[in-house]
């Protein structure tokens, strides 16, 4: 057998994995580059764990959001969503003093909220992006109206048994927040690459008509798939009141921009039927890193926003070029 014969499987399976070395490689040259720029900082523990705090609340919504993309959909709304599911977990654990009833109650809302998205967009057919474009709107008008523009301090929810396990330490060192993130992640990969609800997702992404004609329900996963959506800013919204003992109307501002481009980043197709989850999760990764490692290099805050769109052009381009080829 030739050399070339016996380096085939490596070269397939090179091939197959080419996105997820990427990923890995792009996290790693980063890590790189930001050490050698600020060593005193990258170099430190200190910093890794405040990424585990951070960086796993946009990254559990880009996990939800990355099964609506692949499906050709997409929800705008999130970020009022989580500011009015916040809302009900904080004003019903302030009224009951039981932190678990205010779960229950921001799971609901947020579950409802995604289940009207999901029912306005197929029952109605106007694309998802004009829809919860202005679903966003409404929550946020909704919940600054029930608030009255005013936060909720939720000092006493500190050392809660909730406040414990959802975003808790571990070890005093390890977020509970980032494990929640780890196992939400296995959940949906298994989801998409062992379930058949997974292949149904790829079958609407590549051909919405043939996935109806071929018997998959396109309108009832659509639906389901946005009330993921609207479940997980429940559970999202909540640990965040928990980390900052305090909820304010403004809630999910700042979420939008973080949340995509961990996803694109990550090697999900903007054209549908093709996404990773271990991408998506690189890619917040790759976005948590660039803000703190620019601050930390001395540069302007105002650099942020611009490199976040510089790279996300580059990786739907470089993506669009890559999917191409298969």
């Amino acid at each position: 057998m030739s050399t070339l014969a016996r380096l085939q499987p490596f070269r397939q399976f090179a091939f197959h994995h080419r996105l997820r070395f990427g990923n890995v490689a792009v996290v790693l040259c980063l890590l790189t580059i930001f050490g050698f720029l600020s060593p005193v900082t990258f170099l430190s523990p200190r910093i890794y764990a405040s990424f585990m705090a951070t960086i796993p609340f946009p990254a559990m919504l880009a996990l939800a959001m990355t099964f609506l993309i692949i499906a050709k959909e997409t929800d705008m709304s999130f970020p009022g969503i989580l500011a009015c599911s916040g809302f009900m977990f904080a004003s019903v654990s302030s009224a009951t003093g039981s932190p678990v009833l205010g779960l229950v109650a921001s799971l609901t809302g947020g579950t409802i909220a995604g289940l009207i998205n999901g029912l306005l967009v197929v029952k109605m057919g106007v694309p998802s992006i004009i829809i919860t474009i202005g679903t966003q709107f409404f929550w946020y008008g909704l919940t600054t109206i029930l608030a009255g523009g005013l936060s909720i301090s939720l000092v006493s929810t500190r050392e809660t048994a909730l406040q414990q396990i959802m975003v808790g330490r571990l070890g005093d060192y390890l977020p509970m927040q980032a494990i929640w993130t780890l196992l939400l992640a296995g959940l949906f990969g298994l989801l998409y690459h062992r379930h058949p609800f997974g292949d149904d997702v790829r079958f609407i992404g590549d051909n919405p008509s043939a996935a109806t004609m071929m018997g998959v329900r396109s309108d009832l996963i659509r639906i389901l798939l946005f009330t993921i959506v609207g479940l997980v800013c429940g559970l999202v919204s909540v640990m965040i009141c928990l980390e900052m003992s305090s909820w304010w109307p403004s809630l999910g501002e700042g979420y939008l921009l973080l949340v995509f481009a961990s996803i694109f980043i990550g090697g999900t197709s903007v054209h549908g039927g093709r996404g990773t989850f271990f991408g998506t999760l690189c890619g917040a990764l790759v976005i948590g890193m660039i803000e703190a490692g620019i601050i930390a290099a001395g540069l302007s805050g105002f650099w942020i926003r611009m490199i976040y769109g510089l790279i996300i052009v580059l990786s739907v381009t470089a993506y669009s070029h890559i999917f191409k080829q298969d």
